[in-house]
């Protein structure tokens, strides 16, 4: 072992010094792809929530499948749109659902803009609304 020399003390803790806050860009930068994909997987499993209380429901589809898709997970009911319609002569219901996740971890935050996203779900319904349950 080659002992140092005065002039290299410290001269790891100067490069770890340079490189952290690279480092730590990256950490955060994957932390917010994780909760984009996060948010997604829940956006997804309200619109078929959403698509389910639309398919069995006689009355106000529209009313029962958004009440649905707010219920269905810890999404922000604020940033959560949708679109309820019967589709092949009211036999199924489309449900498509928007939300806007927001990016607003510390400095990702302002690198990176909200990110729209958005699930479609097809289900046959269970009554024939012309023929009754």
């Amino acid at each position: 072992m080659r002992p140092t020399r005065w002039g290299d003390r410290g001269q790891s803790t100067v490069e770890f010094a340079m490189i952290l806050p690279l480092v730590a860009l990256v950490v955060l930068f994957i932390i917010q792809v994780g909760l984009i994909a996060r948010d997604q997987l829940l956006l997804s499993h309200a619109a078929r929530e959403a698509a389910r209380a639309a398919s069995v429901s006689d009355a106000d589809r529209s009313g029962a499948a958004m009440a649905a898709a707010k219920r269905a997970g810890s999404l922000t009911s604020e940033r959560l749109s949708g679109v309820i319609e019967s589709t092949d002569g009211a036999r199924s219901v489309r449900v498509v659902l928007s939300y806007r996740s927001s990016t607003d971890l510390p400095i990702i935050g302002a690198l990176i803009p909200d990110v729209e996203l958005s699930s479609t779900v097809v289900m046959r319904t269970e009554s024939d609304p012309e023929h009754g349950p």
